[in-house]
């Protein structure tokens, strides 16, 4: 071989010993677009950290068992009573061990955070068309997350056997009795025997502490991975299109910011968990099938279920020796499964009916520029504040010395006139401000100096829009000098149209 051959033949295997380094600067140097509303994923990933950790504590201490002890600890009210051994070590938990209150209470802040913060970053990507190609895969993906973030907190309000999350398993056992022809069937393998059973508690255990964790954990992995293959989306703006990316690459601007989030959510939790108190359950005492407690309400992401199950009317069908209680079945059953049946579908809905589905999109719509889809989000949101509302109907009526039936009923009726309303209302807000901003760019901002024309006419001066939210359109800053208002007003101009 010549000098030359071999010398190209080096060139060539330095190339190739050089290709992982490039790949991995390219990958040190993603850009991750700035703006406040994408960090709501983030939070909820650092609220399921906290989660983790504060979990992996408390097991060393909890007993999930349903046999009965009698309680020796340091709360009096409650010494010499009967209760179940789960209920007995949340009490030593929360008393006895050092720090074991603040953990627990860190523990179910998380919770409740980590469920908010997986909705907020779902209405997010839903208002702004983040779902759209090639992004379903992750949008399917952040729903089932969001599922799975509602059952395992379920699961882990329900461990402490207190009379509190006992009545919500005493309702999770009716809800599965109303399943036709198999429920029966269904309950008694659930709670190991007649309600309550001797098993639920041992079986929610590994569910809540193992299955649900690391389908968690292996489905946060799959969306992560599929945000960094995928480009991120991002608001319209000068130099952006559906080509790149513009933001801070991953190291080290994005890198010290995300740390910095993550330092201070863990924070705000440990604060929240010092100084605010959630489910004393010292205060509702074990679990008795006898006795129940008025005013109960469960977290707020199952108040929706609670609500749906307080405004349907007691309706019951006989057939064939079977009883339809579609009272229970229909708002516990049929309507979950039809809400996140339609959010699973809608993304590819949507794609087919605008004809989207044929090219990616990367850049992320403004709500009020498309008042359907909005509408359509306003609404379900409205659907879900009546129904959390009704959730605590006899709160309501106490704190208002007003009938508990009269609340109801106008509930039954706010749950299908508001949505529409909240439709229509959205729809025309959003045209409206469309057209003002359209006229606002077309005729520039007033200056507040006002002119008198030859003929009398007056007339206030006008200057360019040089101000602009993310992802708002723009007209071209340069050219001549603004004057009058123009009459002729034109639509508004993008970057990259």
């Amino acid at each position: 071989m010549s000098r030359a051959g071999r010398r190209a033949e080096r060139l060539a295997d330095a190339a190739d010993a050089r290709l992982p380094l490039l790949e991995g600067g390219q990958l040190l140097r993603k850009a991750f677009p700035e703006h406040w509303s994408f960090l709501l994923g983030e939070i909820a990933l650092y609220s399921l950290l906290v989660l983790i950790v504060t979990g992996v504590w408390l097991t060393f201490f909890f007993q999930p068992e349903m046999r009965e002890v009698v309680y020796h600890g340091s709360y009096e009210p409650l010494q010499g009573v009967l209760m179940s051994a789960a209920f007995d070590s949340t009490l030593r938990i929360s008393f006895d061990v050092r720090g074991g209150l603040l953990i627990r209470q860190a523990h179910h802040w998380a919770a409740l955070v980590f469920v908010a913060a997986i909705g907020l970053h779902m209405l997010r990507i839903f208002f702004t068309g983040a779902f759209r190609r090639p992004r379903e895969l992750n949008w399917a993906i952040g729903l089932t997350l969001f599922v799975l973030a509602l059952a395992e907190g379920f699961a882990g309000y329900s461990l402490p056997d207190d009379l509190l999350s006992g009545t919500g398993l005493r309702i999770a056992q009716g809800i599965m009795l109303s399943l036709p022809v198999v429920g029966t069937y269904v309950a008694f393998f659930v709670f190991g025997g007649q309600f309550p059973g001797h098993d639920i508690i041992t079986r929610l255990y590994p569910m809540h502490i193992l299955l649900l964790p690391g389908a968690l954990i292996g489905l946060v992995t799959v969306h992560l991975t599929l945000v960094f293959h995928l480009k991120h989306t991002q608001w319209r703006g000068p130099r952006r299109s559906n080509r790149n990316a513009v933001g801070k690459p991953l190291l080290p601007h994005f890198t010290a910011l995300t740390a910095g989030l993550a330092m201070t959510a863990s924070g705000v939790l440990v604060l929240l968990s010092g100084l605010a108190q959630i489910n004393p359950i010292w205060n509702y005492g074990p679990y008795r099938p006898d006795v129940i407690s008025t005013g109960s309400q469960p977290d707020w992401y199952v108040g929706f279920l609670e609500g749906s199950l307080r405004l349907v009317p007691p309706w019951e069908t006989n057939l064939a020796g079977h009883t339809f209680m579609w009272n229970v079945l229909l708002p516990a059953v049929v309507l979950p499964g039809l809400l996140f049946t339609v959010l699973y579908a809608y993304p590819f809905v949507e794609q087919r009916l605008t004809g989207e589905w044929h090219h990616e999109q990367h850049l992320c719509d403004r709500p009020r520029e498309r008042p359907v889809r909005t509408g359509l989000g306003v609404a379900g949101t409205v659907f879900f504040a009546v129904l959390l509302l009704a959730g605590g109907n006899d709160i309501i009526a106490l704190t208002f010395r007003i009938s508990v039936n009269a609340v109801t009923w106008v509930l039954r009726v706010a749950l299908v006139v508001a949505p529409v309303l909240a439709f229509l209302v959205t729809r025309w807000l959003c045209r409206a401000l469309t057209e003002a901003e359209c006229a606002r760019l077309a005729e520039g901002v007033s200056t507040g100096e006002i002119r008198q024309s030859l003929t009398g006419a007056y007339e206030s001066d006008h200057e360019r829009v040089e101000r602009f939210r993310p992802g708002a359109p723009r007209r071209p800053l340069t050219g001549g000098r603004t004057g009058t208002p123009s009459r002729r007003r034109r639509a508004p101009e993008h970057p990259d149209r």
